[in-house]
């Protein structure tokens, strides 16, 4: 057990106390998580309404397909930007694991650095693509909505990541207390 733990009487293990108060960095941060849990919401609620009239009323949404794609990219774009900033993704830690704590930082300095120049230079290529959908007015088949406001929504989020994950990289750097990761053990 964490030494920040507590015990209550209800036998309810609980975590160390939040903080008096969030910087502004934190908030945004935080924001950034809220707004990528609510497309989750967003793609279950049109999946699940879909299903749901053409099960038990035979009727098919107009673009309900199209719709779940372009919301399915934007939580896509928004997910990677909440999970580069706290680092709690899937990855293979065998090297750090085995490093001291000095070379742990090093390695992660470097890997945000890596993920940051991919993600920068994936950001700057959308922005083509939601130019070149609004330039050529690309709508849906059946309502005919105009798609690129979907794009850009999606690259809203694209910039978001970029923008955690130089927080990350700053903290990484300047304030490595200021890191909300998952604590690992070491491998033995």
């Amino acid at each position: 057990m964490a030494a920040n733990t507590e015990v209550t009487q209800d036998g309810v293990i609980t975590g160390p106390p939040e903080p008096a108060h969030k910087n502004v960095m934190d908030r945004f941060i935080d924001s950034i998580e809220w707004v990528a849990a609510f497309f989750v919401g967003v793609v279950a609620l049109n999946t699940f309404t879909a299903v749901f009239m053409r099960k038990f009323f035979s009727v098919t949404i107009p673009d309900y397909y199209n719709f779940g794609q372009f919301l399915l990219g934007i939580l896509i774009f928004w997910g990677i930007a909440a999970t580069s900033y706290r680092g709690t993704h899937i990855t293979v830690d065998l090297v750090w694991a085995n490093a001291s704590p000095r070379y742990q930082r090093w390695i992660d300095i470097f890997a945000t650095l890596v993920l940051l120049f991919v993600v920068s230079v994936q950001t700057y290529t959308l922005i083509d693509k939601v130019i070149d959908t609004r330039n050529g007015h690309i709508v849906t088949m059946d309502l005919g909505v105009p798609i690129w406001p979907f794009f850009l929504v999606s690259w809203i989020g694209d910039v978001s990541a970029v923008l955690l994950i130089a927080i990350r990289t700053y903290r990484l750097i300047f304030h490595p207390e200021d890191i909300h990761d998952a604590k690992i053990k070491t491998a033995e």
